[in-house]
């Protein structure tokens, strides 16, 4: 019988929510695989300490730590292991467990750890043999350490990958604080500064910066261009409380430095403030509190994507052996040479040191640099003033379909950058039923203050798709108001309302102006794009409430089943699944059959039997007609009456309330821009396409509204293509029982 292959898991560096979803998905991805699995305490210090600083885990060793945030098996720097005497020994401990492969969770500093130490390993295991401390046939067991790189860092900093583990759960935080300040910063009239951390990266400053609707932003890698930057900040302030603003947000990243590499302090800015502005200014220092909590959803099912990967990358045995790196890249896994991306990463410093700070912007990803674009604009007090010289378009915004988190975010941008580009932006009210009964107001700079945290819809919105009569109104009212071009903001209904005005436009002449839709429903059931905004507040609800649910039943034991809403779209309830380590998800897309259940209730009495006290399942709403939430419940109830009893839990609209998450703001302003480009586009070239924007791939599409048929099956309401139904097989693996329970 082949030995088991053995393989470690070690955290290093700082920690970062979302670490111990990786270390769950290592451990139980390695055991699936069938590998033994070990866990490396306190980061590299463990390695070169032995004995307990390295120890094998079981299935059940990672149960119940998905939701928690931090790292169990713990981090630590090693100056030990920064010498070579030290990574002998760390390299004799691993050969001595008979481990031959390494997953390292951490950031650039840790994985060039990584890196020498696989560059050192030959040399390594041959000074070892030379001391006699191992024998010529274990070195030769031993040519080489297989290292995969997982990153885990809050500044979302790495080269290559689009997120790393913990930056959305600092940004959850960052922007809680942010929301809380403002609304006792507006109470007093007064400013605030809020200082993130970054100490070379501006990605929590600017992307907190633009989901809260701060004032300013100081970052690193784009110190203000001019020289006279405190008297334009004045200016700036001053101006927003001319024009009713009555709170004021800096936000400041730790890193901030001034063109000439002069560290920028929030004690400076506090002082500059209070001096110009004849008021109290204060600081509030976020520190460690970015660090700290539960992951969001998007962290958890991020980290633990990755760790399934890397296992499978480790225990490859086609693949080069040169150390490679994880991450996430256009929403798919990526594998890339790790020393490589550390080189890069590491240029964004050298590049600030050395205040060439154009550089240091373009090695940042697009996103980084379409959110600075746009927060230059956002930021300003009052828009540019309109050149009379150039024609100013009337662009039209409305909301269409249920209301979701992030309407409002992607309304207040398109209206402030359609103002600063000196064009007349009109809200709709109510929806297509509000536009029907000309229920149109121009909007103005102010108009849309505080919209960038809010949840729900401002202008209202309605599920009413338009028939003749309804039509006709939408007609008169494009006529009348002399509107340019529309963008839709909404869901299902609102694509099938305009895919409908398409189809009129034959009788209805006035219908022909550039129309474009944006994606925003909580089902994330739209075609053509990979997130629908209002999915990741509904997805962070979920799991919140869920996370709660799971706590209730500590002391008894309790199966529960949780309904989410999606429809016929399980995009929800799988993604909640493998945030919350449920047992099993039912949708519609697979169904429920009476085997499953019973297969189901077969495990939850052999896990029960086990010492087992939780069970949960998730059920998307229209799973089966037949076996509803409550027809499972008492099933399950009955089959496992001396066991175990069962609660319902249909979680209902709070999956649509609150305000958006920051994931939400941030692709809501995104989306929103470039709508507003696209249309202005569209009526500068005469042309009058009817669009949805999508992101997929990395790539941003606008598709033909006369494709909408074709790319969704109208009897559930959902797209053909559901990426996140191959993520199934990973959410069925993290919620196998133990292999000895399943025997």
């Amino acid at each position: 019988m082949a030995q088991k292959k053995k393989i470690a898991v070690l955290t290093s560096g700082g920690d970062a929510q979302g670490m111990n979803a990786a270390v769950r998905a290592v451990v139980r991805t390695g055991i699936d695989m069938g590998a033994e699995v070990y866990a490396v305490y306190e980061g590299y210090q463990g390695l070169v300490e032995g004995g307990h600083g390295i120890k094998k885990l079981d299935w059940n060793s990672v149960a119940g730590i998905l939701h928690r945030g931090g790292t169990i098996i713990g981090t630590a720097r090693s100056e030990e292991f920064r010498t070579y005497e030290g990574r002998k020994i760390a390299a004799y401990h691993l050969i001595q467990n008979g481990i031959d492969g390494l997953v390292v969770i951490g950031g650039d500093g840790s994985l060039t750890g990584a890196h020498i130490f696989y560059s050192d390993w030959p040399n390594l295991v041959k000074d070892l043999l030379a001391e006699g401390r191992i024998s010529p046939e274990t070195a030769d067991k031993y040519p080489t350490l297989r290292i995969v790189g997982i990153v885990g860092s809050i500044d979302n900093d790495f080269y290559g990958s689009d997120m790393t583990i913990g930056a959305d759960s600092a940004l959850h935080r960052i922007t809680e604080a942010i929301d809380a300040i403002s609304s006792t910063a507006a109470s007093h009239q007064r400013t605030f500064i809020v200082k993130v951390m970054g100490r070379n990266c501006g990605y929590l400053a600017l992307f907190g910066a633009l989901a809260t609707g701060a004032d300013w932003v100081l970052i690193p890698e784009a110190p203000p261009n001019v020289e006279n930057w405190q008297e334009v900040l004045i200016d700036r302030l001053k101006a927003g409380t001319k024009a009713g603003r009555r709170d004021h947000i800096v936000v400041l990243a730790e890193g901030a430095r001034d063109r000439d590499g002069n560290y920028i302090g929030s004690t400076d800015v506090q002082t500059l403030l209070e001096e110009h502005l004849g008021e109290e200014v204060r600081v509030t220092a976020l520190g460690h509190v970015q660090r700290g909590g539960k992951p969001s959803a998007f962290d958890r099912n991020l980290a633990t994507r990755l760790g399934h990967a890397a296992v499978k990358a480790l225990l490859d045995p086609t693949k080069d052996p040169a150390p490679i790196v994880i991450g996430i890249r256009a929403n798919a896994m990526l594998e890339m040479p790790l020393m490589e991306c550390v080189e890069k990463t590491q240029e964004v410093a050298e590049a600030i040191a050395n205040k060439d700070y154009e550089r240091a912007i373009s090695l940042r990803s697009t996103s980084f640099k379409e959110a600075f674009s746009t927060l230059k604009t956002m930021v300003r007090a009052l828009p540019h003033q309109a050149d009379p010289a150039k024609k100013r378009v009337r662009i039209a915004i409305l909301n269409a379909g249920a209301p979701a988190a992030g309407m409002n975010t992607a309304g207040r941008t398109a209206v402030r950058l359609g103002l600063d580009m000196g064009h007349i932006m009109l809200g709709i009210s109510n929806g297509f039923e509000g536009m029907a009964k000309n229920q149109v107001r121009e909007l103005e700079w102010m108009s849309v203050s505080g919209w960038a945290s809010q949840g729900g819809s401002v202008l209202g919105t309605s599920r009413k798709i338009p028939k003749s009569s309804d039509i006709y109104g939408i007609a008169r009212t494009i006529e009348d108001n002399k509107i340019d071009a529309l963008i839709v903001i909404g869901g299902w209904t609102g694509y099938e309302a305009v895919n409908t005005l398409l189809n009129e436009r034959g009788n209805f002449p006035a219908l022909n102006i550039p129309m474009v839709c944006l994606p925003a429903s909580i089902s994330n059931n739209l075609p053509g794009t990979e997130f629908s905004i209002g999915a990741d507040t509904a997805l962070n609800n979920i799991v919140e409430a869920v996370d709660k649910i799971k706590q209730s039943a500590v002391a008894s034991r309790r199966v529960f089943v949780v309904e989410v809403m999606g429809h016929s779209c399980g995009y929800l309830a799988l993604l909640s699944g493998l945030a919350t380590g449920a047992e099993r998800v039912y949708i519609h897309e697979e169904g429920i059959t009476l085997k499953d259940l019973a297969s189901d209730i077969d495990t939850l009495n052999r896990g029960f039997d086990a010492g087992k006290r939780l069970g949960l399942f998730i059920r998307a709403e229209n799973a089966n007609a037949i076996y509803t939430t409550d027809f499972i419940c008492s099933l399950f109830e009955e089959e496992g009456r001396s066991i175990f009893d069962v609660r319902p839990a249909v979680l209902g609209h709070l999956q649509q309330g609150g305000d958006p998450s920051p994931f939400d703001r941030i692709q809501a302003s995104r989306l929103a821009r470039l709508c507003l480009e696209h249309v202005l586009l569209e009526v500068e070239n005469k042309t009058t396409s009817c669009s949805f924007i999508g992101v997929e791939s990395g790539k941003v599409i606008f598709n033909n509204m006369r494709d909408f048929d074709r790319l969704v099956d109208f009897n559930t309401q959902r797209p053909i293509n559901q990426w996140w139904m191959k993520l199934q097989p990973i959410a069925n693996t993290m919620a196998l029982l133990a292999p000895t329970e399943q025997e």
